[in-house]
């Protein structure tokens, strides 16, 4: 006979770890959302370009990776242990893994808001860390798998939830997308080369790109979502069948997808069209994660029209459903063709980050806060402030960005009747969208008022209350036992929800299917990146200045990739060859044209236009919103690494002999010389070590190897 009386474990969970991922997510957001403001503000305003550690094109990636990895990385772990341990009746397995996974995390983020200023970057899109800071995160990130793991071994509750299964595939794809898109040759303590170049580098990028939004900015906060919003509401989760049934959809198909960044570039067009059909098939899988949260508070929507927070999680969820329908539209050709490098993708980023994972982060962090400092929130009606104070911001940032990228699609392809483009000049679509960016930027001041709000809420909140750091439970031992007859009625996934290991296997058997099916053709099959003759690796000099290129984060707001549209092969020249970028560790395609693209630009103008436009832009191109240079001219070129750079790009397959080796600063030296003596032709003195020589060499050479019509 099986005893009736069942002794309870009593055991405590760790608050004080949420309670820190809780306060670095508010601050951090805030940090990460004024230089939001910032670098939107100096897209009208150039003056706002104070230093060249100031500039756009060094601080914008700063602001990604301060919402994307410190507001929002913070929210998620924030979520995640609070939700974990009550899920699976048992504390974090290690303290001291709690305490490391956000020290560790704290540190990296300090790390990235010193060294992406200074220009220390990898150019790559939500990855620009280098690579020592690339190894700190992979270390954080294992620090995190063993403490979740082992709490759920050591768990008292058999059944895995749903936002358990979201956890665990989120830990192991951005680890899978981490380790791969992380790949670098370092050349020093901070600079390092891709091993990838060209067109696979790119199809690598936007794999990790786009399922970095897909597995850091979504699976995650769906797990979020289903643990919170049934509590807030005190409602069941609507259909378990639609959350298992999306779950494994989700993560198959999200995988696929990342070719969509890549339409009408070099990438093979196979390629491309699996990155369309997969996307189209996401609307499912995506609308079934929306549909299960909207109808969860199906009976509650009384408590909506009371509840702020609520309000929150319904915005939230529905621009969920917004953008992850609008992503799919935009992976089809004809609307992309228009989309691509314009501020309407920029618009469709923020819907879903501001609304989806802003808005899911601040109700949580609502609920969440009097809960462990048990009071009560310092003031609801600053919610209610906060909450139309940021619905207004997504707005008066969305709607802009729209009507602007339309604006832009629509004045790159116009033609006159006599077949020349109207808008010939780049400049004409910059000057006509400023008004845009000028609401874009009151609508992001707006929603970071709202956050500053919360800010001082939240921070009153605790301080009128007391912290629970280990508050107290208790619950049944998980018996180890179990019958045959209850294993023989379970349903198939009762079985793998019961089993962790296997749970984690299956999801990396799904998220590697499409990531292996896409990446082997792309670097085995030779014909998918067919080679051009007349293409050579760039001299010492164009590498230095490529550098230069890359560290003041250019790519940012130029493009190098023509994509093959009669608007602009007109504009530009000949569309790109995927053999022209084989030497290009890291390729810089770009994904938003500011500015106009660059791939033809050398031989265009004459080496003092370039001089003169990097040192005044509005001397040679009235109107321009780029910032002046001047420390280019001032700061000498370091040519300490250079022939390291060399030797680096030869053991990555770029064909330099060891006389060019050797030769590497002698022949820089006389190629600046060169470029310095058709400088003074012109009237023009500037020092031939000076940094602007390396760059103006760099712009020289893109585009000429081969002939353009």
């Amino acid at each position: 006979m099986k005893s009736q009386t069942t002794t309870l474990d009593q055991f405590s969970y760790d608050n004080k770890t949420v309670r820190n991922f809780a306060i670095a997510t508010i601050i951090w957001g805030i940090v990460g959302m004024l230089v939001g403001v910032i670098i939107a503000s100096q897209l009208f305003e150039p003056a706002m370009n104070v230093t060249q550690y100031g500039t756009f094109g060094r601080i914008r990636p700063l602001h990604t990776n301060a919402v994307i990895f410190a507001f929002v990385g913070n929210a998620i772990f924030a979520g995640v242990y609070y939700s974990l341990q009550r899920l699976l009746k048992a504390r974090m397995f290690s303290d001291f893994l709690s305490a490391f996974h956000f020290w560790g995390w704290q540190l990296i983020i300090v790390a990235a808001a010193i060294t992406l200023p200074l220009g220390i970057t990898t150019s790559h899109e939500y990855a620009e860390l280098e690579w020592p800071i690339d190894i700190a995160i992979t270390l954080v990130w294992v620090a995190f798998g063993i403490n979740m793991f082992g709490t759920i071994i050591k768990r008292r509750e058999r059944h895995l939830y749903v936002a358990i299964w979201f956890y665990i595939a989120t830990f192991v794809t951005v680890a899978v997308l981490h380790l791969t898109n992380s790949v670098q040759l370092p050349i020093s303590f901070l600079k390092s080369y891709y091993v990838y170049a060209g067109v696979q580098d790119a199809l690598i990028q936007w794999w990790y790109g786009h399922n970095a939004v897909a597995f850091f900015l979504t699976t995650p906060f769906l797990g979020l979502m289903y643990y919170f919003l049934p509590k807030m509401a005190n409602r069941p989760v609507y259909s378990y069948r639609l959350s298992i049934l999306h779950f494994w959809a989700l993560i198959f198909i999200y995988i696929w997808a990342g070719p969509h960044h890549l339409l009408y570039s070099s990438l093979p067009d196979w390629a491309q069209s699996l990155g369309v059909v997969f996307s189209i098939m996401l609307i499912a899988p995506s609308w079934g994660g929306m549909i299960n949260g909207l109808l969860t508070l199906r009976g509650a929507w009384d408590q909506v029209r009371e509840n702020t927070i609520l309000k929150f999680m319904v915005v939230g969820i529905t621009t969920y459903g917004m953008a992850t329908f609008e992503g799919p539209m935009l992976s089809l050709k004809n609307v992309n063709a228009i989309a691509h490098f314009t501020d309407w993708i920029v618009a469709h980023v923020h819907v879903g980050a501001l609304g989806w994972n802003g808005f899911l982060t601040f109700a949580m962090l609502y609920w969440l806060v009097p809960r462990i400092f048990q009071t009560s929130l310092f003031s609801e009606r600053l919610v209610k402030t906060h909450f139309w104070i940021g619905t207004l911001g997504i707005a008066f940032y969305a709607i802009p960005m729209y009507i602007s990228g339309f604006t832009q699609g629509m004045m790159w392809k116009q033609f006159t009747p006599e077949g020349t483009l109207q808008y010939g000049n780049f400049l004409d679509t910059t000057l006509q969208i400023i008004p845009m960016h000028q609401m874009r930027a009151l609508g992001g001041t707006l929603y970071l008022i709202g956050a500053i709000l919360m800010a001082y809420n939240l921070f009153k909140t605790m301080a009128q209350g007391s912290l629970l750091a280990n508050e107290p439970a208790e619950a049944a031992p998980l018996e180890v036992i179990v019958s045959e007859k209850e294993i023989k009625g379970l349903h198939w996934h009762s079985w793998i929800e019961r089993r962790p290991i296997q749970l984690l296997i299956g999801s990396l058997i799904m998220i590697l299917v499409g990531s292996l099916v896409e990446l082997i053709p792309t670097f085995m099959v030779k014909s998918n990146v067919p080679t051009i003759a007349a293409v050579q690796p760039y001299t010492s000099l164009e590498l230095e200045g490529r550098d230069i290129y890359i560290r003041e984060g250019c790519v940012s707001c130029h493009s190098q990739l023509v994509r093959p549209f009669r608007s602009e092969t007109e504009r530009y020249g000949e569309f790109s060859k995927s053999g022209e970028f084989v030497y290009d560790h890291p390729f810089l395609w770009g994904s938003k044209r500011t500015g106009p693209d660059l791939h033809r630009e050398g031989g265009k103008y004459p080496d003092s236009w370039h001089y003169h436009h990097m040192r005044e832009p509005a001397s040679m191109s009235p109107g321009s919103i780029m910032p002046a240079y001047e420390w280019l001219y001032e700061q000498s070129l370091n040519t300490s690494q250079t022939q390291a750079k060399l030797k680096a790009m030869k053991a990555l397959g770029v064909p330099y002999d060891d006389v060019q080796i050797k030769n590497a600063v002698s022949d820089l030296e006389a190629q600046s010389k060169e470029i310095q003596a058709r400088l003074a032709e012109e009237k023009i003195k500037v020092g031939a070590d000076k940094e602007i020589i390396a760059l103006i060499a760099y712009l020289q050479r893109l585009g000429t190897d081969i002939s353009k019509k």
